[in-house]
């Protein structure tokens, strides 16, 4: 039971100064955004999409920046981005997004246009501006080479056959025009699709034509079955075409409009042959393991290190935020009726707090912070920011209800006995229940770190770059899917097993002796004996 209360304020010291340096670049971002706003053209895309775009570790092939991070994007969709860029009199720098998050990313201002692949359909253009297309594409599915739809010719051949595509795009929409397909779910990204084709959950995917390109060169597995011809897919012009996504209103339309006109059709043709060309190919030979190290480690690392700093500073900031709840939800009931009024009225701001960070996903309470943010309050918070300050008000959330059991565990009669010393509430919490209660939590809080490590993964939604993230974009790249996540999963496995045994460590440290005396005071240095013993 002596336990230091230093032993219990260090944490939280620690905790806090980590909190706060959550806060300190945001006003030093703020200005350096201003000051790159004229001359930087942030542009949207999942860098995800070969040969459309894709992420890569350097910058050779004309490959731009990422925002936020040491990566680069390329593609045919970079390609176009630069030059419509340098007619404006700007830089890119790509932001990675989620296809999901390209539309909520520019209606709230974050990006300033999506060049990401996307058809301007009836649904897209109530939201945002298009411009005219920068690429005509056609309508394809994706299919193994040994299934028994690889000779289809036509949608009458794809009856029975197990069909999905991206969600939220026109060529989900599509397979309602083959008449006994079945349509499964839509999937999130290509990565996903490519997986489901590989371990044959799926018989095909529809897509476009430069993904069955890319697809038949990284797979020898698959190909490709064009449905534009007779016989195929019945869509009008826009659903084949692809164009830029601005603002509603945004002046400079017209200008990109004009820049597009004058690209040539041989200029468009040319830069999605290199796109092709350039796309990543994965190392065959050799380790599989070994391989996607050495040829992905400086993104995996990132990735480690990115998941660590999120499940540390979110453990150890929510921490902090449940200790005080904790002592302050456990404050006696003061006589007085304007005292006792407002802890009344403070204990149910805390109690609406915790049933809404515990009754919401966090990645819906991602969605809504960082998208909201920006659109409503016009507070633009980066992505590492907006996640930290969102997996530790979610952490403290559950924390304070552990903290506050590990309180109220404490024998009452302690709290009598510090009372009858003429002991605050404060005082006794600081002196005596707290080092009990801290204690008693360990395991608790041990449990909510490693749910943070994997649960970091769902932040994926505002395109942080934690380990799943970068496993995804990994897998996109080389299309080893299995050997990608078996190596994804081992590194979770070895940070939570790692974490694990340091808190052990830390348990064992704070329970303290167990080999004392109770009988043994200054006078005493030997354990008396029983007679008769």
């Amino acid at each position: 039971m002596h336990l230091k209360k230093k032993h219990v304020f260090a944490t939280s010291i620690a905790a806090l100064l980590a909190g706060l340096s959550i806060f300190t670049g945001i006003t030093a971002a703020t200005k350096a955004q201003a000051v790159k706003k004229n001359s930087t053209y942030l542009v949207g895309m999942e860098a995800n999409y070969p040969p459309f775009n894709w992420t890569q570790q350097d910058n050779s092939n004309g490959a731009v920046p990422i925002q936020g991070s040491n990566l680069y994007a390329n593609g045919y969709d970079v390609q176009m981005s630069k030059l419509i860029a340098k007619k404006l009199g700007k830089k890119v720098v790509v932001a990675k997004t989620e296809w999901d998050g390209l539309l909520p990313a520019l209606t709230s201002g974050r990006i300033n246009a999506i060049i990401a692949g996307m058809t301007p359909t009836p649904e897209r253009e109530k939201t945002i501006d298009f411009t005219s297309a920068y690429y005509n594409s056609k309508q394809i599915v994706v299919v193994n080479k040994n299934s028994k739809f690889a000779s289809a010719k036509n949608l009458k051949d794809f009856k029975g056959a197990k069909l999905t595509a991206q969600l939220s795009t026109v060529q989900y929409g599509l397979i309602d025009q083959i008449k006994g397909a079945i349509k499964e779910p839509a999937m999130k990204d290509f990565a996903s699709m490519r997986v489901a084709l590989e371990s044959k959950t799926i018989d095909g995917y529809v897509a476009e034509l430069p993904e069955g390109l890319s697809m038949a060169t990284a797979d020898p597995n698959a190909k490709y079955v064009d449905l534009s011809v007779k016989g195929g897919f019945k869509l009008n012009t826009k659903e084949s075409q692809e164009a830029i996504g601005l603002k509603k209103n945004d002046p400079l339309e017209g200008k990109i409009n004009q820049i597009l006109a004058g690209i040539s059709l041989k200029k468009r043709t040319q830069l999605m042959q290199n796109a092709v060309i350039n796309q990543p190919k994965s190392d065959s030979q050799g380790n599989w393991f070994i391989n996607i190290w050495k040829q992905y480690g400086i993104m995996l690392i990132s990735g480690i290190l990115m998941t660590l700093l999120l499940a540390i500073v979110g453990t150890g900031v929510g921490f902090v935020i449940g200790l005080l709840i904790g002592i302050v939800r456990t404050i006696p009931r003061p006589k007085k009726r304007a005292k006792r009024w407002s802890i009344n009225f403070i204990n149910w701001l805390l109690s609406v707090y915790i049933e809404i960070f515990r009754g919401t996903p966090m990645i819906v309470q991602a969605a809504v912070f960082y998208y909201g943010a920006a659109q409503v309050f016009n507070i633009n918070f980066d992505r590492t920011t907006s996640a930290l300050i969102i997996v530790s008000i979610n952490t403290g959330a559950y924390l304070a209800e552990i903290i506050r059991g590990g309180i109220i565990s404490i024998d009452q009669g302690q709290f009598e006995a510090a009372s009858s010393l003429g002991m605050t509430h404060f005082q006794q919490m600081r002196k005596i229940v707290l080092p009990q209660a801290v204690r008693n939590s360990i395991p608790a809080v041990t449990n909510e770190f490693i749910v943070n490590i994997k649960d970091t993964s769902v932040l994926s939604i505002i395109s942080v770059s934690e380990l799943f993230f970068t496993g995804s974009t990994i897998a996109g790249q080389n299309f080893q899917f299995f050997h990608t996540y078996l190596t994804i999963s081992l590194i979770y496995l070895v940070m939570t097993f790692t974490i694990t045994r340091i808190f052990h460590l830390v348990e064992k440290h704070l329970e303290g002796p167990k080999n004392y005396d109770l009988m043994t005071n200054e006078f005493q240095v030997a354990t008396p004996k029983i007679k008769g013993e």
